[in-house]
């Protein structure tokens, strides 16, 4: 069995802790925080709101600050994964995405999903915030996964003719690290309604549409011979490997492949 509990290198607001093979077990209690987690091995028995459940692979559970909760192994051992996120960040995210402010934060609007594509988006935002991914693609993650779930009704009708400028503010910050906040300020637009008419009006989410221009950039210099270790570095990515993986993601040959055809 194993546990570690840790604070997100990207997100200091997210606290993280991965059980694996655990079968320990927990009285009923409540967290400060808005918690939310999925599982991924094992079945348990889960208690939230005075309901009980069955949960098992890839649900996915959400409980609200206050709320009296247990989740236990049904038989044996289970294995999961959890993130505690503060309660003010997220009530202030709510308020500037259209939010009633009656309210010092809405809840969840359900305690538990069965859902492939919630536990696949979970997934990959753990994986972010594990890694210290850039802080850009890390919250554009927990505000994609955690806006719809919550009761009252943000304002959708929100648009912005300012959203070109965000986009070629991205695109002048090949070599640095954009934050959400300023791309939305560009806007003029709240964070979460940036993420979704960025990717409605381009195709992509903000981060995924800097990292593509980041590698169409990449092509150019590779062919004009420039090493892979300047590149890599000069583009902002995290280190010479992450390039490697995000340029054969996309194109499915590796930097030096591609460059060997044209050097």
């Amino acid at each position: 069995m194993s546990q570690f509990f840790s604070q997100s290198p990207a997100l200091p607001a997210i606290e993280m802790r991965q059980a694996t093979q655990s079968g320990a077990c927990y009285h009923l209690h409540s967290h400060d925080e808005f918690s939310f987690g999925v599982i991924d091995a094992g079945q348990a028995d889960y208690l939230n709101g005075g309901q009980h459940q069955q949960i098992g692979y890839r649900d996915t559970v959400l409980i609200n600050p206050g709320d009296m909760h247990a989740c236990n192994p049904d038989q044996g051992q289970w294995s999961y994964r959890m993130l505690f996120l503060n309660c003010q960040w997220l009530a202030q995210l709510q308020h500037e995405s259209g939010f009633s402010c009656a309210l010092d934060y809405h809840a969840f609007s359900r305690v538990m999903l069965q859902s492939e594509a919630h536990y696949q988006l979970f997934d990959e935002l753990f994986g972010a915030l594990a890694q210290g991914q850039a802080q850009l693609n890390a919250e554009s993650l927990l505000i994609e996964f955690l806006l719809p779930l919550f009761q009252g009704r943000a304002d959708e009708s929100r648009s912005s003719d300012r959203l070109y400028l965000a986009k070629e503010y991205l695109l002048s910050q090949l070599d640095g690290s954009p934050d959400l906040t300023s791309l939305a300020n560009l806007a003029g637009i709240s964070r979460y309604h940036l993420i979704r008419s960025f990717k409605q009006v381009y195709g992509l989410s903000p981060h995924a549409y800097l990292i593509d221009a980041r590698i169409k950039q990449a092509k150019i210099e590779l062919r004009r011979g420039q090493a892979l270790a300047d590149v890599a570095l000069n583009l902002g990515f995290s280190d010479q490997s992450h390039f490697q993986h995000q340029f054969k993601k996309r194109l499915g040959v590796t930097p030096r492949r591609y460059q060997s055809a044209f050097v």
